[in-house]
C-alpha cells in the first residue's frame, strides 16, 4: 500500500519541490500551508507521516503547536520536522514535543528521502510483526509489539516510534550497555547523538510522570545506555 506524506510548508515552492521528488519515489503526498488547514485535514484523515516546518505564515512556533496537536491524536505518528531553524533549542523543543527527527532545510532531497524511508521501515516493521503478537516483559515493563503499546506497573506510557524501538533495544537485553550508535540502528533512523540523549531524557520523564522513582535506564559514561533491573 502506498504511504501518504502530508508536507505542512508555508513556502510554496519548497513544499513542491519536496512533493515532486517523494511522488517520484512512489508516495501519495498532501501539501498544507498553515496549521489550522494542515490540522483539519488531519481529523479527517490521518497521514502515514507529517513533515512540518516551524514558523507556518503567521505563526513563528506554528509547527510546534502543530505537533503538539498532532501527537495527541495519534501517539505513534511519524513526525519529522524540516526547517531553517537549526538552534540547539529549536531542535531540543522540537524532539520534547513529540517529533521523530529533526532535519534543517540545507539536507539534500536523497538524505530528506532516507530519513523519511527509515521512519516508514519502522512501521512497517511493526505491522509485519503484528501477527506474531510478539511482547516483552521486564519486571513492571510490558511492550506489546503488535500494538506499540508500553506499560510500567500497568499504566500506559505513551511513547512514539523511536521512543518504542529505543526502550524495546534496551530492555530486550538487560544489563547490556547499548551505545548511541547501536540504538540510532535499534531505531532503524539516522540520529547525531545529542538526539539520542534527548528521546533518552524524554523516555525516562514519560516513565517518571507515572514512577517518580524509575531508573530502569541507566547511563554508562562515555559508552550509552543500559537496562538495569
Amino acid at each position: 500500500m502506498t504511504a501518504t506524506i502530508a508536507i505542512v510548508e508555508d513556502e510554496r515552492a519548497i513544499a513542491e519541490n519536496y512533493r515532486d521528488a517523494l511522488r517520484r519515489s512512489g508516495y501519495h503526498v498532501n501539501l498544507y500551508s498553515a496549521r489550522p488547514e494542515a490540522l483539519e485535514a488531519f481529523r479527517q484523515r490521518l497521514p502515514d507521516l507529517a513533515v512540518i516546518d516551524v514558523g507556518l505564515g503567521a505563526e513563528v512556533e506554528g509547527g510546534f503547536e502543530l505537533c503538539r496537536e498532532l501527537r495527541a491524536m495519534a501517539p505513534t505518528l511519524p513526525i519529522l520536522f524540516l526547517t531553517a531553524r537549526d538552534s540547539e533549542l529549536d531542535i531540543i523543543s522540537g524532539l520534547r514535543l513529540g517529533a521523530d527527527d529533526y532535519l534543517t532545510k540545507d539536507i539534500s532531497l536523497p538524505h530528506m528521502q532516507a530519513r523519511i524511508n527509515a521512519l516508514l521501515r519502522r512501521v512497517s516493521v511493526l505491522r509485519d510483526q503484528s501477527d506474531a503478537g510478539e511482547t516483552l516483559t521486564q519486571g513492571k515493563l510490558e511492550l506489546d509489539i503488535s500494538r506499540l503499546h508500553c506499560h510500567w506497573a500497568s499504566e500506559p506510557v505513551d511513547l512514539t516510534v523511536t521512543e518504542f524501538w529505543i526502550v524495546h533495544a534496551l530492555a530486550k537485553r538487560p544489563g547490556h550497555v547499548k551505545s548511541r550508535g547501536q540504538l540510532m540502528e535499534a531505531a532503524r533512523v539516522v540520529l547525531d547523538d545529542n538526539t539520542i540523549t534527548s528521546h533518552v531524557k524524554r523516555i525516562r520523564r514519560k516513565f517518571q510522570v507515572i514512577d517518580p522513582d524509575f531508573d530502569a535506564i541507566g547511563t554508562a559514561y562515555g559508552m550509552g545506555y543500559r537496562w538495569q533491573a
